[in-house]
């Protein structure tokens, strides 16, 4: 597991049914490609955030696939339409097999 690594997930806590909220995300992870090299001139190893993905409900909001051009610390901020109260679950997948989650309660009022 990469150190220092903090999902971030900002998330309204009330929506009316069907509304359509903004959900922010970030996760502090250093993201190298694999293509660098550090101070003796050995490559610093890939290691990033291979991919990301938001559920609600059990049911797929949004799915990404990243690369290694991603920039540090990657930010995301997407639209999802809010049908009922429930359960938000992000997660983030590490190159080195770590699994990162959060999630977020939103209610109907």
């Amino acid at each position: 597991m990469a150190s220092g690594v903090k999902p971030r997930v900002k998330v309204p806590k009330t929506a009316a049914a069907g509304d359509v909220v903004t959900i922010k995300t970030l996760i502090s992870h250093k993201m190298e490609s694999g293509q660098r090299k550090d101070d003796d001139g050995n490559i610093i190893p890939r290691s990033i955030i291979n991919r990301f993905t938001c559920d609600f409900n059990g049911k797929n909001v949004i799915d990404v696939t990243m690369e290694p051009a991603i920039s540090t610390n990657p930010y995301f901020e997407f639209e999802a339409i809010v049908p009922e109260a429930g359960d938000f679950k992000f997660t983030w997948y590490d190159d080195d097999g770590s699994v990162y989650e959060e999630s977020k309660t939103i209610k109907i009022g």
